[in-house]
This record gives C-alpha cells, sequence and structure tokens, in this order.
C-alpha cells in the first residue's frame, strides 16, 4: 500500500520545510481567500490576477515571496466543511505525485475540519505502482494544525486510509494476479495482523457447508472459489453487525457471455468483499468496541463444461431452491448463501456490500451508491455515510417484483428474463429472500441493508478530489463510521 506517514505540528506551515505547502482557499464574491491563518494574505490577490476562483478540484501552484518554496492552493468552494476540505485536500495531493514531502496548512481549523483535510489529502496521495513504474507518491505528510493528535484523531486517520488504500490495491490487482485462493489468503495475513479470527472455507468445506451458490458460480473456474469468515469480537461489545462483501475476481459472464467490451474491469467485481475486509481491519486496529462478523464470497466466473448451466436448480445455504436464468446474476447467488449464513447467528444488523447490478449505474451514475433495506438501519447508514462523505441514496424494494422471480420448478429464479424491470431493486428484492428471521417463520426478519457499489467502486473518468483512475475504496468508510455508531450506543 502506498500510504504516506502523517504527522502533526501546532507550528505555522513553513514554505520551505517540505516540497509544497497545501492551502485551501474558499471561493467568494471578492475572489478567492485563504481559510486558514499563518501568513498567506498574499495568495488571494495572486490567484486573483491568476483568474481562479477557488472552485472545487480548481489546484494552483505558486511561488512564495522571494522564490522561499511552493504553495499549492485548493479550493474548497463556497462553503468550508468537511466534505469541501476532505476533496480539496485529495485533489492538491494527486497534483503533487512527484513531491516527498508536503505540509497541510490548517491553522485556525477546528479539529473536525483538520482532520478532515488530513483524511483527504492522505486518500488523495494513493498511487499503484505495481505493473509499472512512475511516481509513488508523498512520503510524508505534516498536519499544520492548532490541535494535539487525539483532538484530530490521527490514529483514525491512518487506519482509514490505510483501509481505503488496501481495498484500493486489492481492487486495481490484475485478476491473473488475483484468484479466489490468492484473496482469501491476502484477507487472511491482513485480518489476522490486526487479531481478527479467520476461517477460509476450500471446495469442500463449502460442499460440506452447504453452500452451494459459491460452488455453482465458482464451478468453471479451474481456479476454486473460496468463503473466508472473520470474527472481530472484543470484550465488552454490546452490538453485533454482520458484513457480506461479493468478491467475484473476474466476471466474464459465465455461459450467459459477456459482450467483450463489457468484460474489461470486471476485476473490479470483488470491490464488496475488499471493502468488508478493510473496514474489519480498521475498526479492530482502533479497537472500536463492536463485535462484527465479515464473510467474502469469493469465485470467478468463467465459462466452460463445468460451469453453471441456464436452467440449473441450486440448493442454496438454508435450503431454498434457485433456477439460474442467466449465469451472469451471478453476485446474488454468492452473496445469498453468505447472507444465510450471516443470518443464522443472528445479529443485530446484516449490511452486505456488493458491485451488484449495472441497473445501479444507470438508474444513479457512478458516484452515488443504492441504498436499500430495513428503514431504520438503512436511516443509520446514509448518516454513516454522509459523515463519512460518501453519497448514497435510498431505493425501495417493491414486494410486487417477487412474482417476476417465480420459477416453473424451484423457489426462485435468479433474474427475469425478456423484460425491462428495474434491475437494481429485482437484485435487492432477491437477497432479501435469503436474509434470516428472529425466531420463527412468521417473525421479523433481521434488520438488513444492501449497498450496490456497481458504479462509484471504480472510476473510468476523470480523476476528482481525492479520487483517482480505478478502484476508489467505496463504501469502506461508510462501513467504518457504521461500526463506531454501533459502538456508541
Amino acid at each position: 500500500m502506498s500510504v504516506p506517514s502523517i504527522e502533526l505540528t501546532a507550528s505555522p506551515a513553513d514554505t520551505t520545510d517540505a516540497d509544497a505547502v497545501v492551502l485551501p482557499v474558499r471561493r467568494t464574491g471578492d475572489g478567492p481567500v485563504p481559510v486558514v491563518d499563518g501568513g498567506f494574505e498574499w495568495v488571494g490577490t495572486t490567484l486573483a490576477r491568476l483568474g481562479a476562483k477557488g472552485g472545487l478540484d480548481e489546484v494552483t501552484k505558486l511561488t512564495a515571496p522571494g522564490g522561499d518554496g511552493i504553495v499549492v492552493a485548493t479550493g474548497v468552494g463556497e462553503t468550508t466543511d468537511a466534505a469541501s476540505l476532505r476533496h480539496a485536500g485529495g485533489a492538491a495531493l494527486r497534483a503533487l505525485a512527484t513531491a516527498s514531502s508536503v505540509a497541510l496548512a490548517g491553522g485556525g481549523l477546528d479539529a473536525a475540519l483538520a482532520e478532515a483535510f488530513a483524511e483527504g489529502a492522505a486518500l488523495g496521495a494513493y498511487t499503484f505502482t505495481e505493473y509499472r513504474e512512475g511516481p509513488t507518491g508523498p512520503e510524508r505528510l505534516t498536519l499544520h494544525a492548532d490541535h494535539d493528535a487525539a483532538a484530530v484523531r490521527l490514529d483514525r486517520v491512518r487506519s482509514v486510509v490505510a483501509a481505503v488504500a488496501r481495498t484500493k490495491d486489492l481492487v486495481n490487482t490484475a485478476p491473473n494476479d488475483l484468484p479466489p485462493a490468492v484473496l482469501a489468503d491476502l484477507a487472511s495475513q491482513a485480518a489476522g495482523s490486526a487479531g481478527v479470527t479467520v476461517r477460509v472455507y476450500d471446495e469442500a468445506a463449502l460442499a460440506e457447508g452447504g453452500f452451494n451458490g459459491i460452488l455453482a458460480v465458482g464451478g468453471g473456474s479451474s481456479r476454486p472459489p473460496r468463503l473466508v469468515r472473520l470474527e472481530y469480537a472484543p470484550a465488552g461489545a454490546s452490538a453485533h453487525l454482520a458484513l457480506v462483501g461479493k468478491g467475484i475476481t473476474f466476471d466474464s459472464g459465465g455461459l450467459s457471455l459477456k459482450p467483450g467490451a463489457s468484460m474489461v474491469g470486471m476485476k473490479s467485481d470483488m470491490a464488496g468483499a475488499a471493502a468488508v475486509l478493510s473496514a474489519i481491519v480498521a475498526l479492530a486496529e482502533l479497537q472500536v468496541p463492536v463485535r462484527v462478523t465479515g464473510w467474502l464470497c469469493l469465485a470467478e466466473n468463467m465459462p466452460s463444461g463445468t460451469a453453471a448451466r441456464p436452467n440449473d436448480v441450486i440448493r442454496m445455504k438454508g435450503g431454498t431452491t434457485v433456477e439460474v436464468l442467466n449465469t451472469d446474476a451471478e453476485g446474488r447467488l454468492v452473496m445469498a448463501d453468505a447472507l444465510a449464513a450471516a443470518s443464522e447467528e443472528q445479529p443485530d444488523a446484516i449490511i452486505d456490500v456488493a458491485t451488484l447490478t449495472g441497473a445501479q449505474v444507470v438508474a444513479l451514475g457512478n458516484r452515488i451508491t443504492g441504498l436499500m433495506g430495513e428503514d431504520e438501519l438503512v436511516a443509520d447508514l446514509r448518516g454513516a455515510a454522509e459523515a463519512a462523505g460518501e453519497p448514497t441514496w435510498p431505493m425501495p424494494l417493491p414486494e410486487d417484483l417477487l412474482p417476476l422471480l417465480k420459477s416453473d420448478v424451484a423457489d426462485l429464479a435468479n433474474t427475469k428474463l425478456g423484460t425491462v424491470v428495474p434491475g437494481m431493486l429485482l437484485a435487492g428484492v432477491f437477497l432479501q429472500q435469503f436474509v434470516g428471521r428472529r425466531d420463527g417463520e412468521d417473525a421479523p426478519r433481521i434488520p438488513w441493508a444492501h449497498l450496490d457499489i456497481a458504479g462509484p467502486s471504480y472510476n473510468t473518468a476523470a480523476p476528482w478530489g481525492f479520487t483517482g483512475a480505478g478502484g476508489t475504496g467505496a463504501a469502506v468508510r461508510t462501513l467504518i463510521a457504521l461500526g463506531e455508531r454501533a459502538a456508541a450506543r
């Protein structure tokens, strides 16, 4: 992972002490103005002369008076809040990939704003150089602020940034280097080093446990599937969250083969599992007093003589039978097994994260995650996502969609063919059927929410804020915030 060391000092940012000083500036009717203290009065006049406005994603490199260092003015827009400072810090660091050390001018910011500024900058410093040489980003960030490390929650910033970077690294890794077994090993190493208990289910254990959805999806690949169960259970935890992550390490569509162009980028179909892994590791590192179990559903969806066929019927974990009508609707099959397994442990809530449907992108685009599920949990997740700065939008789970999943031979079909349907919602309704109940058939379901990150998980457009090309780490910061909220109750 390319994560810079993050330091803190109460002294004003010195333009001679680092390769560059990052200065947030606000857009006003009178031109851009610095939003922090520290002797940067000259910056606003210089920016105005250059035609800069101080808008988001506007980054301007200036030479300090007397040629004494570089100041990078980064726009926060018209509002100075955590989201805009996080965005501005990231945009500046993306422009400083060749710098070795960077100072962040945060004098006068309150602790929460200083924290957001540092987090955004460190997120923006990410680079991925596994397969080619290039700038590796700054090695050191120094935040100049009027607070101590506890007030700025510097340890949290470090863990969050490392969690996002780990997720990006996994998503950006080429699929030939990341089959299910390798991803399971990497997950075991990362989780084990944080004190998280790990169990890996191989093919034999999957068969013994009735995880036939995962086995069917992975059956067409020469590289067999895995299920990884993680558990972080600190003493004194009063809440138990279960997190389920889709981990299709490459999705060809199986026998329902995708068009060639649609396969490009399908290495990212394991972003949900990567997010769950990284969030649990961060919660353990930060010793957040909440019990979290994670289920990483890992398979490679490939066409071959052993692949699942349309019209195959799978007896899923828990006994529900599913007729496969489209082998490219595979994510919901691996997730269904894990949702049933997670339900058996009766957690307080289950949250799943998946790059599940192209329909999410059609409905909400590439920056907004689709969110559906039980109302109270959805509201809690929205609050966590808002605090983290990850946009979500609540979507319904209409009961009238369930008949569309009718099969002539099984309990359910995995999709509906031959008609236009709201695909994101239909997938959510399918997953809902595998969420267990509290006690008996007529009892309420365990609170459950589903995050469809198909678009937000991988950026193929121009970089923006702290988000560069490729894997984004979507949902990681939301899940960490949700765990902290659960622990605080």
